[in-house]
């Protein structure tokens, strides 16, 4: 059983003039659908390619879950969700026994002489959307926030009462073209209020944390991004014919759970034989992720102009990946790499190189360690994850660390440069080969050759505590 975090005492650190500020831009639902990842020919990142330029890119990074909220605790505090029990979106982190008295990454910067300032979603977040009603901001971690400590997402307008798309399933899973701007969308605002934090004068160093909401659904988004890719020249996802064919069946059934489920949403989109819904599903998550990219812009800029930038850490990430009909299967909430493997991009002058991409596997648990290592100060106790500055400064170092995510009480993938392994709560299990088998098409499970390297990462898998208070069941958003 684990032992409880609680009790932990962290000394204010002296700070320097020279002490970094932080840039922190957290993208929910990005996938590898981006430049510096290749995950589709299509999609249009100039300013997150731009990003990557200036620093280093992880090709291979894991999120710690494949839903919003244990991923974002989990990021958030350095805990997994084997240690802290939060498996759920409707479990609040801020009441698991497992992380009292543990700081979350704002809050032991702004204890440690930071002015930290957030806005957005960057933990699980209160919506303009009713059905999202969930909160869970850690309100001790800031000096402000928008648009309140209590919401984390501004309103926006939406284009009608109904599904556009004609989805029978949720008028969440809807996009749809909207006639306003860029900067009144909920991003827009979001990224209005950050730009000001950015160029505000600080005589101490600044966090500043942005959550940018697109490409979450529902795809709501002004013309000129869906005009930026052309309905009828969008490329699929690639697929195998009978791909769930050699795939446990307890997986099968929990994604099939009610209309809005992921298996539950494909079948819908099949149903229409010219695969124009498809398509018009792809145009739409591309068409978020350019939105999306075009705030990580202004951000930029700003940060040019504050005439900070050669001395702040910038990092860019996402709380998990999303399928679009990848084995079936939309949304996230999958061991699979396309709900798992995320964009994971640190920008520390002086220490990154420039245009510089790393393909160990990295984990986002070490997101915590490495920035608050690469700011200078002392790692505390508590995180989970490795510091990645020895890697940084030589990605030829031998590196032999697994990253594990998870997906609800007793469900992990453990993920290494060349194999993943996924166990299930009633041991079935799958094992790909993703070197030479990227798209998790053939489960090499029940290959005895394989059997030597099936234990080594199982002995990887974390153990549970029992009695930790987790949730009943999952939650779809």
């Amino acid at each position: 059983m684990f032992a409880l975090l609680s009790a932990i005492y962290f000394p204010v650190q002296a700070q320097t003039a020279e002490q970094p500020d932080v840039l922190f831009i957290a993208i929910d639902d990005l996938n590898d659908w981006v430049g510096p990842l290749g995950g589709h020919p299509q999609s249009k990142t100039p300013n997150i390619d731009r990003l990557a330029a200036m620093g280093t890119v992880f090709s291979n990074a894991y999120a710690p879950a494949a839903l919003c909220s244990p991923s974002r605790a989990a990021i958030m505090t350095g805990v997994s969700s084997a240690t802290s029990g939060v498996y759920a979106n409707g479990t609040d982190w801020r009441k698991a026994k497992p992380l009292e008295g543990v700081p979350t990454i704002p809050r032991f910067f702004r204890d440690n002489g930071y002015r930290s300032v957030g806005a957005g979603k960057l933990f699980h977040a209160s919506t303009y959307n009713t059905w999202a009603y969930f909160g869970y901001n850690d309100t001790t971690a800031w000096e402000a926030y928008f648009p309140s400590l209590e919401r984390q997402l501004p309103d926006e307008s939406t284009p009608h009462d109904r599904p556009a798309n004609g989805s029978p399933l949720s008028q969440n899973f809807d996009w749809s073209a909207v006639s306003t701007t860029d900067m009144a969308m909920g991003d827009g605002q979001v990224v209005t209020w950050s730009v000001e934090q950015i160029l505000v004068d600080s005589d101490t160093p600044k966090f500043n944390a942005v959550g940018i909401y697109r490409p979450h659904l529902p795809w709501y988004l002004p013309q000129k991004y869906f005009d930026m890719h052309p309905l009828e020249n969008i490329i699929l996802p690639e697929v195998l014919e009978n791909d769930l064919d050699d795939i446990p069946e307890a997986m099968i059934e929990s994604g099939n759970r009610g209309g809005m489920s992921g298996m539950g949403i494909h079948d819908w989109i099949a149903e229409d034989e010219s695969k124009d819904r498809w398509r018009e599903g792809v145009r739409a998550y591309l068409a978020s992720i350019s939105y999306a990219d075009a705030m990580v812009g202004h951000l930029l800029d700003a940060l040019e102009q504050s005439g900070r930038a050669d001395n702040t850490i910038i990092v860019l990430w996402s709380d998990h990946g999303w399928h679009l009909g990848e084995k079936g299967r939309w949304r996230k909430q999958t061991l699979w790499r396309e709900s798992t493997r995320v964009p994971f991009i640190v920008v520390a002058p002086g220490v990154t190189k420039a245009g510089s991409k790393i393909a160990a596997t990295v984990s986002l648990l070490d997101l915590y360690p490495t920035l608050v290592e690469l700011a200078g100060l002392d790692i505390p106790t508590h995180p989970e994850g490795i510091s990645l500055l020895p890697l940084i400064e030589d990605p030829d170092i031998e590196w032999d660390h697994a990253a594990i995510s998870t997906n609800d009480f007793g469900n992990h993938a453990v993920s290494t440069d060349q194999y993943r392994y996924i166990q299930y709560v009633d041991d079935t299990e799958e094992l790909y080969d993703i070197k030479s088998d990227p798209n998790e098409w053939h489960n090499l499970a029940g290959d005895p050759e394989l059997g030597p390297v099936k234990e080594r990462l199982i002995a990887l898998l974390p153990k549970h505590d029992e009695s930790a208070d987790r949730a009943a069941s999952r939650n779809a958003d």
